[in-house]
């Protein structure tokens, strides 16, 4: 993704926002290289990016990272949801407009 974001869409000519659905299950040591790669190679070039986790039991290991990296970056939200049928519900209530900060004269 950021190789394509970097090649393709220039930061002063396009806003990134992104989403990504997984069940979680990772392997410890690649949840800590998914949270570096997210904050280090994504988040720097997204306006805003969703994670959405799909169990109906216990969050995984990916999940306890991100919520780490949700804790220093504003613009990442993150979701659980039960089955796959909620995705979409889900989605589009992390992504609908938010009203402006900028206050109207």
């Amino acid at each position: 993704m950021s190789d394509i974001i970097r090649q393709r869409y220039s930061g002063s000519e396009w806003n990134i926002y992104a989403a990504q659905a997984s069940d979680g299950d990772n392997w410890d040591s690649d949840s800590a290289n998914c949270g570096q790669l997210l904050e280090q190679q994504l988040l720097p070039y997204c306006q805003y990016f969703a994670y959405i986790e799909i169990t109906d039991g216990e969050p995984q290991n990916l999940w306890y990272e991100y919520l780490r990296v949700a804790q220093s970056h504003r613009h990442f939200a993150m979701q659980k949801i039960r089955s796959a049928a909620d995705i979409y519900p889900v989605f589009r209530e992390l992504f609908k407009r938010q009203p402006s900060s900028r206050s109207a004269a």
